[in-house]
């Protein structure tokens, strides 16, 4: 047997590095019932609206929407919406409780991949930007797109 590579992302949450400063990442399993993990390996997975809280020292998302599987059967979730557990280590997850608390910090995902064939969820520690962070970003990427777009023509000029 091969060993089994890793997959293509299957969602990804674009509006993430907008709206927060990613500080820090970590790699989550995700507590999945019946034929989900069918529908995600389909790409019917969205995580535009997802937030992650911590209850209990468990770890669950919320807002993360997963299509039912249409060939699935009576155990096809009745609600796309629902939350689900989301599985790190112990000291990951005292980690982020005691960064989370701090003011502007929230738990962020950021895209859902397979590994291994498990289905895990990259999840990130984010600071929220403010809207003069997010015109500076903004900024930021115009002027480095038109300093390449000179560079480009400059070399086409010279050949």
């Amino acid at each position: 047997m091969g060993k089994k590579s890793d997959g293509k992302v299957l969602a990804q949450n674009k509006k993430a590095s907008h709206d927060y400063f990613i500080e820090d990442t970590y790699e989550a399993g995700m507590v999945l019932s019946g034929t989900e993990i069918k529908s995600l390996r389909n790409g019917r997975a969205n995580i535009g609206d997802a937030f992650a809280t911590i209850r209990n020292g468990e770890v669950h998302i919320h807002n993360m929407h997963i299509s039912p599987f249409e060939q699935g059967n009576r155990s096809n979730p009745l609600d796309p919406t629902r939350t689900r557990k989301l599985l790190l280590h112990k000291v990951q997850i005292n980690k982020l409780l005691g960064l989370s608390k701090q003011e502007g910090y929230s738990i962020v995902p950021l895209k859902i991949y397979i590994r291994n064939g498990y289905a895990k969820l990259l999840i990130g520690l984010g600071k929220g930007k403010k809207q003069y962070d997010k015109r500076d970003t903004a900024a930021k990427r115009d002027a480095q797109r038109d300093i390449q777009r000179a560079l480009r023509e400059k070399q086409k000029v010279a050949r």
